[in-house]
């Protein structure tokens, strides 16, 4: 597989672990010393802060929904610099909740000895939607096996 392939399935896995709660797949996606910038007020210096708060904040309870498209990836050497465009979809049923919107990811990639990991991340809103679920009566929400309740 190309450079290009493997970092296109590294954001691919990235997004799936994230997605299906699976913290260590997320965890093995990105380098330690990993910056994260997700809009004004949430941005991390490394990996243990950025995983630890994503188990919190997105655990069993919030079902997320994350697609990336149309990439824009440069590689030199070992380094690479991506751009995605990003729709996303946050439901909380708890606090009777959905969110959607798109932005545009920003990345760099750091090949290890691992293979390529994400070194930086994060995303400029193009626009955020939210709703009250009780403007839906008829919604309702099945969640499927493939979002892990406990550490795989």
């Amino acid at each position: 597989m190309n450079d290009l392939e493997e970092i296109k399935t590294l954001k691919y896995r990235y997004l799936r672990a994230l997605d299906t709660k699976n913290w260590d797949a997320f965890a093995d996606t990105l380098t330690a010393d990993v910056t994260g910038n997700y809009g004004a007020s949430l941005s991390f210096t490394n990996r243990d802060d950025l995983v630890g708060f994503m188990r919190a904040s997105v655990g069993p309870g919030i079902v997320t929904e994350h697609r990336v498209g149309h990439p824009e990836i440069t590689v030199d050497d070992d380094t690479a610099a991506g751009r995605w465009y990003l729709q996303d979809r946050v439901i909380a049923p708890e606090f009777s909740f959905m969110l959607f919107g798109a932005a545009f990811y920003t990345d760099r990639y750091r090949r290890t000895a691992d293979g390529w990991r994400i070194s930086a991340t994060g995303y400029d809103r193009t626009y955020e939607a939210k709703l009250s679920l009780d403007d839906l009566p008829s919604f309702a929400l099945d969640v499927g096996p493939a979002i892990l309740t406990e550490e795989p």
